[in-house]
């Protein structure tokens, strides 16, 4: 996934978006974290808490990151929420206008309905679309690791076929291969003709909890992804000797920062060990624990759905530019 740059408003919001759901500790019924379902089905997620009588909201969008809304308030029984849907500046970068959007919703019990009102770009009324959202629930109790019962391997590369992948997107252009045993997506982009959309790609088959090891080699400024149970996605990125973000190599993309970068430099084969269970997660770069056993609160942006109760496939971002992986080798955890 792309970066983004974080605002001082973002920020605000991350650690907001971070903060456990507390629906049990309020009468406030839209307190919690939200599963959203939008109107084409693609995922988004809603935050909302209230401290000191002070009302906030963290929103992902389909794509990108979690971002703060621009504002939050209650008019009666109606949440009201304004999202930034896009910032124009002009060739100084001055601010020349700022695109929002209203999103309207109402809960009964653990289920939201919401209405998204998009106005024209001639000013001339607006767009209304409905969705809903469903309660997440609580966080299970931060799993013992050291009592995790593994079964048998899965080699997910198959010898020098995509035998077990298939295209997220299936309109998109097929850029992946097997080539001695390593999975490699060319993105070949020709000068003067149309760019092309290459897609990306994920296993046939679905998981619930496990255990990922893999490597990767991604090249200088370049880009990727990996997403466990297609929903949260394990940053893959050229980030060598930035400062720690949440948008960095092995960051579960603008949700859980680093403790440490463990990145190596750009064309270098770096390896993931990647620990799934009961909503946490521990990511390993390189050998160094840089993310460990922390609670997951939702999906992030591109998730393929944004129920975190459902198994799901590990989905390999494929749209940003060429990349290499290999030895992708995941060890189901039996309940």
């Amino acid at each position: 996934m792309k970066k983004v740059v974080c605002s001082v408003s973002m920020l605000l919001a991350l650690v907001i978006a971070s903060a456990p759901g507390c629906a049990a500790e309020t009468s406030n019924p839209f307190i919690g974290r939200w599963a959203l379902t939008v109107s084409d089905g693609r995922a988004g997620w809603l935050g909302v808490t209230e401290e000191d009588g002070v009302l906030d909201a963290g929103i992902l969008w389909i794509g990108g990151s979690v971002f703060p809304a621009a504002s939050a308030y209650f008019d009666g029984d109606t949440l009201h929420l304004t999202r930034v849907d896009g910032i124009e500046r002009d060739d100084n970068g001055r601010v020349i206008r700022v695109r929002t959007e209203e999103l309207v919703a109402n809960v009964s019990g653990d289920t939201m309905k919401l209405k998204r009102y998009i106005p024209q770009p001639d000013g001339k009324g607006r767009v209304e679309e409905e969705f809903t959202g469903t309660r997440i629930p609580p966080l299970p109790p931060t799993p013992d690791l050291s009592k995790a019962n593994y079964g048998t391997p899965i080699n997910l590369i198959k010898s020098d076929s995509l035998d077990g992948w298939t295209l997220v997107e299936p309109d998109a252009t097929n850029g992946w291969s097997v080539e001695n045993g390593v999975l490699v997506n060319n993105t070949i982009q020709r000068e003067g003709e149309d760019r092309v959309r290459y897609g990306n790609i994920k296993t046939v088959e679905e998981f619930e909890d496990f255990n990922l090891k893999l490597e990767v080699n991604v090249g200088r400024h370049h880009n990727s992804g990996v997403y466990l149970r297609g929903i949260y996605e394990v940053q893959v990125e050229d980030t060598y000797r930035r400062d720690l973000d949440s948008h960095n190599m092995g960051a579960i993309y603008s949700r859980i920062t680093p403790a440490v970068a463990a990145e190596k430099r750009a064309g270098e084969w770096q390896t993931l060990d990647i620990t799934l269970l009961d909503r946490h997660v521990t990511v390993k770069l390189n050998g160094t624990t840089i993310i460990d056993n922390q609670p997951l609160l939702g999906c992030t942006g591109g998730a393929l759905w944004s129920d975190e109760s459902r198994p799901g496939p590990i989905y390999l971002q494929g749209d940003h530019g060429p990349i290499k992986y290999r030895n992708i080798v995941l060890t189901p955890i039996v309940k």
